[in-house]
């Protein structure tokens, strides 16, 4: 059984041997599979050429068409003004009025005095044979026409400034606001009125006070109407003996109407009245 047996070693350095050619042998397949392929990639004819690819004929862009300028803006038609419109003055120069701003300034300057007068504002004015003026005022802008100085036919090339407009009148201030008239009270407090009486009876001495010599003085306080005459009364001081007497005496008063603001207007007031045994 014993020599059966197999006796079996490590050893390090068989071991790095073989793992040094296994990698060695690695090395060269990888490096040999490499250059296989290299040499494979530069042995094709990789070239640009083919029938679909040659250029035979250069074909140049298609030049766009230019715009058309715009049309020049066409003048206005002139307008034809006859010499023998009554309405139209005629002058063999065109000068310019004093009131008007100069157009362009003028070609020579002159220190006498011109036989052609100028032409009138509000007017329209025609180059013509001789001075002559229309008969009827224009209402619209003073126009300056010109012609060929010999023709019956002139055409429109100034148009003036209108006549200033006259500025409105300012509207007239508004008229002051009326005073407010203050309400009439309708009744007013006139204090002791016994000096305004027309009429005050005087009472008569009851017989129980004079029994008792009850006196003194006695406040009735009354309301007179607008009339005069004395509306209510009550008696608001004085012996209870007294009272009843003095309050008959001042409803038969008689006052002057109080008037306030031109308007009568009612009263009240106190009537004293003093009795002695």
């Amino acid at each position: 059984m014993l020599d059966q047996l197999v006796e079996s070693r490590n050893t390090g350095s068989e071991n790095r041997r073989r793992g040094g050619f296994l990698v060695t042998v690695g090395v060269l397949i990888f490096s040999l599979a490499i250059i296989g392929l290299l040499s494979s990639l530069f042995a094709q004819n990789l070239t640009v050429g083919g029938d679909g690819l040659e250029l035979s004929t250069l074909i140049a862009p298609v030049p766009l068409p230019e715009e058309a300028p715009p049309p020049p803006d066409e003048p206005e038609p002139e307008k034809k003004v006859k010499q023998d419109d009554p309405k139209v003055d005629v002058r063999k120069q065109i000068i310019a009025n004093i009131n008007e701003s100069p157009t362009k300034p003028p070609k020579e300057i002159k220190v006498t005095k011109a036989d052609i007068p100028a032409r009138r504002l509000g007017r329209t004015t025609v180059i013509g044979t001789s001075n002559s003026d229309g008969a009827a005022a224009s209402s619209g802008p003073t126009r300056t026409v010109s012609g060929d100085g010999g023709g019956g036919i002139a055409t429109t090339t100034v148009v003036a400034t209108p006549e200033p407009k006259k500025a409105a009148p300012p509207p007239p201030p508004p008229p002051p606001p009326k005073p407010t008239p203050k309400p009439v009270p309708k009744r007013i407090s006139g204090g002791v009125v016994n000096g305004k009486a027309i009429s005050l009876p005087k009472p008569p001495y009851p017989a129980a006070a004079r029994a008792v010599r009850a006196a003194g003085s006695v406040s009735v306080s009354v309301v007179i109407s607008k009339t005069g005459s004395v509306m209510s009364a009550s008696a608001s001081g004085g012996h209870p003996l007294l009272r009843a007497a003095a309050v008959s005496a001042a409803r038969r008063a008689r006052f002057r109407p109080t008037m306030l603001s031109g308007q009568p207007v009612e009263v009240s007031g106190v009537i004293v009245y003093n009795f002695r045994p």
